[in-house]
């Protein structure tokens, strides 16, 4: 059944330029890449964890890997991760997940930042690393990341994980950090559309959006394209309500945001158990008129990037309790762990969590490689 994985892992690695001096390799850099996969995928969250994977489950590795030179020690994946350049190896990850998973045509890709709060040094004056990443939402994929630069923000770094994506056909949703021009005008030349939440750090975009849509809300009711949802859970009920409508010249008179189409709302009542309510509006761009259920769908998939990726990398990999901080290996870790959630999820024939399906991989051979090779 596995005949073909290791010349297929090795393909999509094969390129990946090894930091190291030549005549210093004992361990092939495959081996470091794969076992570092499959301990993290196995719940190892720390480089010590990794060794030990790999030294418990040597013969297992022996099936894809050649061992001759044994498996590699604690500071061997310390030093060529922190060496390793991130984008190079990520770039060989996602090219591993696309071929065993198939991407969506027309999928939703939501588009956020969070910090890697354990990488800050304060003894080496080193600011907490910052990732911008990509999320499928329907695919529940982590389809790429970049790190933000040191005295930079997310505004120079979207330009660039923009760069590497597939876009065609995609809506990409971004918070009001990312509501810049030379994004949306990224976004359209990669082949995508784009939704993008509008805040008052735009405040004339601000003004002239929530204006066509006060105005667009007094249309006859039979015209407004409305999509409603309700929720009720610990002890509070949202029912939130969202619409869609053609941008009107008024929005962007000088036409600066390329392909500007349509504006939207979404309203949310929150009711809590007091019986107090509180009502707030959020406003959107748009490159594309889309239905109101359209619109919802992709403003209720850019949250979840915070339940399914964030808050799992922190829950379920301990990402922000990580001490990693040297060179490039907390980024290359927090990649590992984005493709390893990725792996998780697709494998739907166990219906426990991730933290559980982890253990599952450390335990059974046999579910290990159905969550790594199985298409």
């Amino acid at each position: 059944m596995l005949s073909d994985v290791p010349a297929t892992f090795h393909h999509h690695f094969q390129d990946l330029t090894d930091p190291r001096v030549e005549r210093t390799r004992k361990h092939p850099l495959i081996n470091i890449a794969f076992i570092a996969v499959c301990a993290v995928l196995s719940g190892a969250n720390s480089f010590a964890a990794i060794h030990e994977f790999g030294t418990d489950r040597r013969s297992w590795l022996a099936r894809f890997l050649d061992l001759t030179g044994g498996i590699p020690c604690e500071d061997t994946f310390r030093r060529v991760l922190a060496r390793l350049d991130p984008a190079a190896f990520e770039k060989a990850l996602l090219s591993w997940m696309q071929a065993v998973q198939e991407a969506t045509a027309g999928r939703w890709v939501a588009i956020d930042g969070k910090t890697l709060r354990g990488s800050y040094n304060r003894r080496e004056g080193k600011a907490a690393i910052h990732m911008v990443s990509a999320w499928a939402t329907e695919n529940k994929l982590s389809l790429g990341q970049v790190v933000v630069a040191e005295k930079s923000n997310e505004i120079t770094a979207i330009p660039e994980l923009l760069e590497v994506l597939e876009l065609s056909g995609a809506i990409v949703t971004i918070d009001a950090m990312g509501c810049q021009k030379e994004i949306a005008a990224k976004i359209r030349e990669r082949g995508g559309d784009y939704v993008l939440a509008v805040k008052q750090n735009q405040p004339t975009l601000y003004e002239q959006v929530r204006e066509a849509i006060n105005e667009g809300l007094e249309q006859d009711a039979e015209r407004i394209d409305e999509h409603g949802t309700e929720e009720k859970g610990h002890g509070r009920q949202e029912v939130r309500t969202y619409a869609v409508f053609p941008a009107p010249e008024s929005v962007d008179p000088e036409g600066l945001w390329q392909d500007l189409s349509a504006v939207g709302v979404t309203f949310s009542e929150r009711t809590d158990s007091r019986g107090r309510t509180g009502l707030e509006g959020r406003y959107y761009i748009l490159s594309r008129l889309l239905s109101a259920k359209e619109f919802a769908d992709a403003v209720r998939g850019h949250w979840g990037i915070e339940n399914q990726l964030h808050w799992q990398l922190d829950v379920s990999f301990r990402e922000d309790a990580s001490r990693v901080r040297t060179g490039h290996a907390a980024a290359n870790l927090s990649v590992i762990r984005r493709f390893a959630l990725g792996l998780l999820r697709r494998e739907t024939g166990c219906r426990r969590g991730i933290e559980t399906k982890r253990l599952k991989c450390a335990l059974s051979e046999e579910y290990r490689e159905k969550v790594l090779f199985k298409a």
